[in-house]
């Protein structure tokens, strides 16, 4: 069996053009990726471009109702050093608290929702959960 890297996990979503600027002006993402065309893809990488997000709008199958999911079926997870600024500052950019937890290891999580219902959540964590790139040649 080959060993495989995830090259991007997608998100059928109302309206991508403002979810795109959105998570590129407070999440620190950018469009890797513009594929535009009629369901307005857009391929957004994370800051430190380990991680790919797909968000478009494709007729095909109704678009999710996020708000309406527990926020355990789906969440986009970024690391944030400092939950409670990050929770604070997306807050004011129009997003909305879910929940938040301190955990015995020390892991910090805090649970939002992006303007468009999606569960977004930030987390500090004593260490990492992957510590960086890994040699997939073997």
């Amino acid at each position: 069996m080959p060993s495989l890297r995830i090259e991007h996990v997608a998100l059928n979503v109302p309206d991508p053009v403002a979810m795109a600027a959105w998570y590129a002006a407070h999440l620190g993402m950018h469009v890797a990726r513009n594929v535009g065309g009629p369901n307005n893809t857009f391929f957004l990488g994370d800051a430190g471009d380990a991680t790919v997000i797909e968000i478009y709008n494709n007729p095909g199958d109704r678009v999710p109702d996020y708000a309406g999911q527990h926020p355990l079926r789906l969440h986009i997870a970024f690391e944030a050093p400092d939950p409670d600024a990050a929770s604070k500052a997306l807050i004011a950019a129009g997003a909305t608290m879910v929940d938040q937890q301190h955990l015995p290891d020390g892991t910090h999580l805090v649970m939002l929702r992006d303007p468009w219902g999606v569960a977004v959540q930030l987390c500090r964590r004593p260490r990492r959960i992957l510590p960086g790139d890994r040699d997939t040649s073997a």
